[in-house]
């Protein structure tokens, strides 16, 4: 479906004001679509995640870990395919609660891609580059949005994700370095082509829902404050978006119409998107590794 059939259609959970900012900022952030009890559970489930990854010497399947991560000082960077390690995030990810937002902003046919819960520590080098989402996973077209839960509250301190308004608009732009290895990041060539001094941050109390599209320009400062910044992030899409190739780190729900009835019909987008790497042969971690140039294949 294209925006403006999308917006034709009844809203159910945003505002009308808000899915047409969404459109025309390639990003929303709205406070208050989050319950209490639903906050609470997922801390707890991610609170007894990381107290797991007190066991875990390296990065693997499950966890993607900082340098200096140990026994006594857990850092996970990131929980991978998040909705696959705790049931209560896939019970989240696929309530209505969430679905309902994600139809007004794809359409009623939603589609779930992809989940993992990125951490900010304190004195942490977590910083994220500019850099676009679907380069990674393309589609058949663009509808993709990820859709974020700041599990804490969260200000300029905490390193919250800042995005280029209407730069969904604009170019796609190669991830790939110099050396043509996926690097996950824009190009110091290709920046000089963003706005970036119109950057906007998603600041917002715990609870906050933060939703970006796959082709906006967005990244995230470290850490300078004193508490960590946990923030669960799942991706969906229209169900008329059918994803070229492999996903980075697909979950055993990837695919999956979570709201509505699988497409009849693709809807393809005529504006072209670079193929990725194989990542089954690639290997992938998460983007603090990729933007790291760590060596992705150590996971085991």
């Amino acid at each position: 479906m294209t925006p403006e059939h999308i917006l034709d259609q009844p809203s159910i959970r945003l505002s009308q004001a808000q899915r047409e900012s969404y459109f025309e900022k390639g990003f929303l952030t709205v406070e208050g679509q989050v319950s209490q009890a639903w906050l609470e559970r997922l801390q707890a489930a991610t609170d007894a995640l990381v107290a797991e990854s007190r066991t875990v010497p390296r990065s693997n399947d499950r966890y993607d870990l900082a340098p200096e991560h140990g026994a006594d000082d857990p850092r996970p960077r990131r929980i991978r395919a998040a909705v696959d390690q705790h049931p209560d995030y896939w019970a989240f990810a696929s309530a209505p609660e969430m679905t309902d937002v994600v139809a007004d902003l794809v359409g009623p046919g939603v589609k779930f891609h992809s989940s993992k819960l990125n951490f900010k520590w304190p004195g942490g080098d977590e910083e994220v580059k500019w850099h676009q989402d679907i380069p990674a996973w393309p589609h058949s077209n663009y509808s993709p949005v990820t859709v974020g839960v700041y599990l804490e509250d969260v200000d300029t301190a905490e390193g919250p994700l800042t995005a280029i308004p209407g730069s969904h608009e604009g170019e796609l732009f190669d991830h790939f370095g110099e050396t043509g290895k996926w690097a996950g990041f824009l190009a110091d060539r290709d920046l000089a082509k963003v706005a970036l001094d119109s950057a906007e941050e998603m600041r917002g109390p715990a609870g906050t829902l933060i939703m970006i599209n796959c082709r906006t320009i967005h990244s995230s400062q470290r850490n300078r404050s004193d508490k960590v910044r946990p923030l669960l992030l799942n991706v969906y899409s229209s169900a008329d978006a059918f994803i070229f190739g492999r996903p980075p780190t697909p979950t055993s729900h990837t695919g999956e119409i979570v709201r509505g009835r699988p497409a009849q019909w693709s809807h393809n987008d005529p504006r072209p998107c670079r193929i990725p790497p194989d990542w089954e042969q690639e290997g992938y971690v998460s983007i603090y590794a990729a933007q790291k140039q760590e060596n992705l294949k150590q996971t085991g």
